[in-house]
């Protein structure tokens, strides 16, 4: 059992704000009831094999497949799901063990057991897909199948996290008939488990989704379909939300868009809900490149980076700055950065440069996403370019590729300098150390740090208290902030829009801060 007392008040400032034009009471009981809820997104799939995926992809999958554990709407720690009971069985946390619920199917009718869940998490450490999900089972040693019913998971170090691992969606069930155990499923479907089946799939376009008959779990379906459509970019998700073309918004208001429909949501019939929570952007440098590999150039980035200039005049104050890779609300948090390198300064800056050797301007290659994280990213990049260049140490060439595109780059090393935003796989301090650390991670690019993977990780998944491990964590960010390999920019908000017909919104996104389908419905009386 977790003792979380002090870990979820630091987590209780994270509460929803709904601003909705309109008032009445409502149920989820429709005449609108048979017909989709329609939401937009610039967040498409990189891939459709959770065995691939650390990525957007999950959003997809939070809805389509099942896992052991989940988040129920409202909850911050995760609760069994397919599984009927998980606890761990030792008192060192090292064996967890789950008894799955009676007569769990796939959608196609075909039987899940644990040989299904064991054959799940097998193949995501056979396939070993670069920058994939098996980063998130290093402390997993095998997966024992005792019955139908009941899977043992043996760890080979202490992990009190594991229950949050199981309830990502990279941990999704999938059956083993359609997906084979040594490569990734390559036919464009996806056979799961969870609340809704996927009726039709257009890469790029949409997902239709469809109340899937065989779910058993803990998701109360308030709608029976939902279509997902995605959008190339911010304007054109929000031109269809307010066509009426669509009924949600969700990962990809700019933050121009927010304003707007914060300021006219009445007038337009929309509501805009705003949801504080854990995801944060920020710069990787490749060990591989000339330039960004010299600890001199990246602290001088870090030295000139202007933080509050980039949250106000890009971001419209949607976001704040961010001084930390843990961010605020977790065990952990610090602001390092600014301790370190306190105001944008280009004469300590320069004087770094100096002290390595470095006179010449320093020639930078910043890479980002043109589809993944909203409209405001290239104008953000633009002003990184600006800062940069300002101080008349870097000459600054900014590339971009679509979000599929560029996932497969970084995964091959291709980027000197890229950008990355990180939702949490969970809420736990852990989930913004250890997947950008180690051989293995979610950055594709390795990064060894001994001191944070094989002692203070492994220490701090010893305490299942996990308000008491800010001292590992901190001493863990000290290291990053001595290395400037990461770059924290800003800690976001979630916002969802929607039209006033659409309720259930605001308790339809989940800790890992993605969208969970099942929970909106149509407004019946206003």
């Amino acid at each position: 059992m977790f003792k979380r007392d002090r870990y979820l008040r630091q987590l209780g400032a994270f509460t929803s704000i709904s601003l909705v034009a309109g008032c009445g009471l409502f149920s989820s009981d429709s005449s609108d009831e048979g017909r989709p809820i329609v939401v937009g997104t610039t967040s498409a799939p990189s891939t459709l094999d959770p065995a691939a995926s650390w990525d957007s992809s999950w959003e997809l999958f939070r809805n389509v497949h099942q896992t052991l554990l989940n988040f129920p709407a409202g909850a911050s720690e995760p609760e069994p799901d397919a599984a009927e009971s998980c606890q761990f069985t030792d008192s060192s946390s090292t064996v967890y063990s789950c008894k799955l619920r009676e007569g769990l199917k796939f959608s196609d009718g075909h039987k899940l057991d644990a040989k299904a869940v064991k054959h799940s998490i097998d193949r995501i450490k056979k396939i070993n897909v670069n920058g994939g999900p098996a980063g998130l089972l290093t402390s997993l040693d095998r997966v024992e199948v005792k019955n139908d019913l009941e899977v043992v998971f043996h760890l080979g170090q202490p992990d009190a996290t594991f229950p949050f691992v199981l309830s990502t969606p990279a941990m999704a069930i999938v059956d083993p008939e359609e997906y084979p155990a040594d490569k990734l499923r390559e036919d464009g479907k996806i056979t799961g488990a969870g609340p809704y089946s996927l009726e039709s799939y257009e890469e790029g376009k949409q997902a239709k989704l469809v109340k899937n008959g065989n779910y058993k779990g803990i998701a109360d379906l308030k709608n029976s379909a939902v279509t997902i459509r995605y959008f190339p970019g911010s304007s054109e998700v929000v031109d269809a939300l307010k066509d009426k073309q669509i009924d949600v918004v969700y990962r990809g208001l700019g933050a121009s868009d927010i304003v707007d429909i914060q300021a006219n949501n009445k007038k337009e019939g929309l509501q805009l809900i705003e949801n504080p929570t854990t995801e944060i952007s920020y710069l990787v440098f490749n060990p591989k490149d000339p330039w960004a590999k010299k600890p001199a150039v990246r602290k001088a980035i870090a030295q000139v980076i202007d933080r509050p200039a980039l949250a106000h005049n890009i971001y419209k104050d949607t976001v704040e700055p961010l001084y930390s890779m843990i961010p605020k609300g977790l065990v952990g948090h610090t602001t390092g950065f600014f301790d370190s390198f306190g105001e944008p300064s280009t004469a300590k800056a320069k004087q770094m440069l100096q002290e390595d050797g470095i006179t010449e301007r320093v020639p930078l290659q910043l890479w980002y996403t043109t589809d993944r994280y909203g409209s405001q990213t290239k104008p953000a990049f633009e002003e990184l370019k600006r800062q940069l260049e300002a101080t008349d140490l870097f000459t600054v060439t900014l590339k971009s590729r679509p979000w599929k595109n560029y996932v497969e780059g970084y995964q091959k090393g291709e980027y000197p300098v890229f950008g990355r935003g990180w939702f949490p796989d969970f809420p736990d301090a852990d989930n913004f150390i250890a997947p950008f650390v180690g051989k293995q991670n979610a950055l594709g690019t390795p990064y060894d740090a001994p001191k944070i993977t094989d002692e203070l990780i492994p220490e701090s998944r010893q305490e299942s208290d996990r308000g008491a491990v800010a001292a590992e964590f901190k001493e863990a960010q000290q290291i990053l902030l001595d290395d400037a390999r990461l770059l924290p920019l800003w800690q976001g908000k979630q916002h969802v829009a929607a039209n006033e017909e659409i309720g259930g919104a605001e308790s339809a996104i989940d800790p890992a801060t993605m969208m969970v389908m099942s929970e909106l419905y149509w407004k019946t009386s206003w």
